[in-house]
């Protein structure tokens, strides 16, 4: 339980990959985070790309940056739709501005890009994507991972035991 009294929110909305909020909520639960889903509010249960539903604990107008360590944002077709989110681009933004972890991965990083908190900053994430980054300011590399400042990214589903040790190390506060 290496990160017992950690807090963490992973962001969730219709389409979402299922790999990509699974894997990193029961691995970040291993290491005694207490996780929250956060949804954008436009319903309590949201269904991945395969069907799967999950239900949130709440929406991102009741939750607040100062009180988690770091937010963790799935891909999918989702982070469209969170974009779409006033609330939760500023809690993107917001943890961002504070130092703590945001990490993304795969087509989170149109949340990203929304946020405005790329510009100068090197990523990576799906390839699909990249122009739009690239277009946001960002400086994109094809890596499994990239860690740059509280700034965390990784491209696709096989990458998350890459993405997952990085959020860890970040969450810690040290490098991966």
């Amino acid at each position: 339980m290496e990160l017992r009294g950690k807090r963490v929110i992973i962001l969730a909305e219709e389409m979402y990959n299922e790999h990509e909020l699974w894997y990193p909520y029961y691995r970040l639960k291993e290491a005694g985070v207490d996780v929250k889903l956060v949804g954008s509010g436009s319903s309590q249960t949201y269904k991945a790309k395969s069907g799967l539903e999950v239900s949130v604990d709440t929406s991102a107008d009741h939750v607040s940056a100062a009180n988690y360590d770091g937010i963790v944002i799935p891909g999918g077709y989702a982070p469209d739709r969170m974009r779409r989110s006033p609330s939760m681009v500023k809690l993107v933004k917001d943890f961002f501005e504070a130092g703590k972890v945001v990490a993304a991965i795969c087509h989170a990083g149109w949340m990203l890009a929304s946020a405005e908190i790329i510009t100068g900053k090197t990523v990576t994430c799906f390839f699909a994507i990249k122009d739009d980054l690239i277009h946001a300011g960002a400086n994109y590399v094809d890596q499994e991972v990239v860690v740059d400042g509280n700034l965390i990214t990784s491209r696709q589903p096989d990458d998350l035991p890459a993405f997952m040790r990085a959020v860890i190390a970040g969450l810690r506060g040290s490098s991966a």
